[in-house]
């Protein structure tokens, strides 16, 4: 195992913020880190990357434990913070040297080290421009880079698209699925597409505890919506279609979602999310009724992610957690 988090535990004053999570991760795994605000999710990612110390519980990685080996750990581990924190007047270019100055790469790995962030990031045109000048979307993709640069077994990736515009998602995706075979990468979020686009596996926090760890096909198998069939119809025969799926053995209930002017959408609910498409289209047909779309629904992984974490003391929890996150690392400064 690259990461192994063993009881991990985080308390700041009466609040718990993590309780008790334990997972770990292989090389080759994306592994989705999911949770509302509050949850917990930047308070374990501290934690896992050294940067903040636990109340209880361990961190390994690559077999050493976080707390008696850190240098160790940090040589192994790529972190990518929340809000990616810069040096505004450093240049892109100037802070990959600097990051490859702590990280004492040698003449070779540094080279190579640059050469390939700053080409997978797209980072040419901004490289000798100050930081604190670029968009949002160029400072994340500079706050990657310097997490990718000494090419590390793990890395650890807090919200790594946030800012960045559909292509640059597109292309910083491209870029972990070509690393995935490589490494062990954590990527927390609250984009569920992204956990769709790019992680094999998906754990989910809620109020600190882990609630959920599976493939995200089989998250969304726990989906109302997994195997639901959905159908547009239009308005002359949309009384019979509701009618005609009422009938078939193995529906729930038929829902009249949404109507446009030329077509409603209804969608079929199967009992227990059983596969019932054949069934639907074979009555389709029996009753010659024509339909402009007919699909499959394979399941909706925000609906488990509200189910599991739904919770009004998720912001307060997020407040005071974050409070006290400011005060211990000021404490330390």
């Amino acid at each position: 195992m690259l990461l192994e988090i063993n009881s991990l535990t985080k308390r700041f004053g009466p609040i718990t913020a993590v309780d008790n999570v334990s997972f770990s991760v292989e090389r080759g795994e994306v592994l989705g880190f999911l949770g509302p605000n509050g949850a917990g999710k930047s308070t374990t990612m501290k934690m896992a990357t050294g940067y903040l110390s636990p109340t209880a519980g361990n961190v390994k990685v690559c077999g050493y434990d976080v707390r008696s080996h850190p240098i160790e750990v940090k040589r192994r581990i790529g972190y990518l913070p929340e809000g990616a924190p810069l040096y505004g007047e450093m240049t892109p270019f100037s802070l990959l040297n600097f990051v490859s100055d702590i990280r004492k790469l040698s003449r070779e790995e540094r080279k190579h080290g640059m050469e390939h962030a700053i080409e997978s990031l797209h980072l040419q045109r901004v490289l000798h421009q100050p930081i604190e000048t670029l968009s949002k979307g160029y400072k994340r993709r500079v706050g990657l880079a310097q997490a990718i640069i000494h090419e590390p077994d793990v890395l650890v990736l807090d919200e790594p698209t946030d800012g960045l515009d559909p292509n640059q998602k597109h292309e910083v995706r491209e870029l972990l699925e070509r690393m995935a075979s490589s490494k062990a990468i954590i990527i927390s979020t609250h984009i569920l597409e992204e956990v769709d686009a790019v992680c094999s596996r998906a754990i989910i926090i809620s109020q600190g505890k882990l609630v959920a760890d599976q493939k995200p096909s089989e998250l969304e198998m726990r989906s109302l919506y997994h195997n639901a069939v959905g159908i547009r119809v239009s308005y002359e025969n949309l009384e019979q279609c509701i009618r005609v799926m009422n009938q078939i053995n193995g529906v729930r209930s038929v829902e009249h979602i949404s109507q446009s002017s030329q077509l409603n959408h209804l969608i079929v609910f199967p009992i227990s999310g059983a596969d019932i498409l054949t069934k639907v289209s074979s009555a389709l047909d029996e009753n010659k009724l024509k339909v402009a779309e007919i699909y499959l629904e394979k399941g909706r992984l925000e609906d488990v992610f509200r189910d599991l974490t739904l919770n009004e003391k998720g912001a307060e929890l997020e407040n005071v957690s974050n409070s006290n996150v400011a005060k211990e690392v000021a404490g330390h400064a």
